[in-house]
């Protein structure tokens, strides 16, 4: 949990996404490889396709994006945990992923100036001179939005939610709240 304090502003978009990396890694646990390539709504989405996505949206940053057919198969390709894949070794990526990512994250001037690349699944099909603040205030948008699809999505599976997830995941006592998840 990221709590109050004086942070800088780079500190604070971290805590922040950090938040949610937490929350999508929370949805997966106790999954297997079958579970966790289910898709218990109407969408294709699954909580390994989640995982999946969110460490393709972390591998993006500082990295020029090439929308063309390779670049679009991979984006669509993000989305899904393959039957040759593992829910370990996406959860295994997303580990190493995350602490790079927020190190960069903690590292940026939010001033900075930046090149938004083109997001034609936005209708921006040009980079757009921006500024870091845009692109961190993004993530936080990018990553709320899959943690909250993850939770849906493990609520679907098994009824399970994010508070006792995160509990049983990190290993901490319940309280008079919340108790960490047990498998039934």
């Amino acid at each position: 949990m990221f709590a109050p304090g004086p942070h800088t502003e780079a500190e604070v978009f971290a805590g922040f996404i950090a938040v949610q990396l937490d929350a999508v890694r929370a949805a997966a646990f106790g999954l297997t490889d079958e579970q966790a390539r289910q898709r218990p709504c109407r969408s294709a989405l699954s909580v390994g396709g989640v995982v999946k996505h969110v460490t393709w949206v972390m591998r993006q940053r500082g990295v020029e994006r090439v929308m063309d057919e390779a670049g679009f198969a991979a984006f669509s390709d993000s989305f899904a945990l393959r039957e040759d894949e593992t829910l370990a070794g996406a959860l295994a990526a997303f580990d190493e992923v995350r602490e790079a990512y927020l190190a960069d994250v903690r590292a940026t001037d939010p001033g900075a100036p930046m090149t938004e690349p083109a997001a034609p699944w936005d209708g921006r099909y040009e980079p757009t001179p921006s500024v870091q603040r845009y692109a961190l205030a993004h993530a936080v948008e990018e990553f709320a939005r899959h943690a909250g699809h993850a939770d849906v999505l493990r609520e679907q599976l098994d009824g399970a939610t994010a508070g006792p997830l995160l509990m049983a995941a990190e290993g901490l006592p319940g309280n008079a709240f919340v108790q960490p998840w047990a498998p039934a």
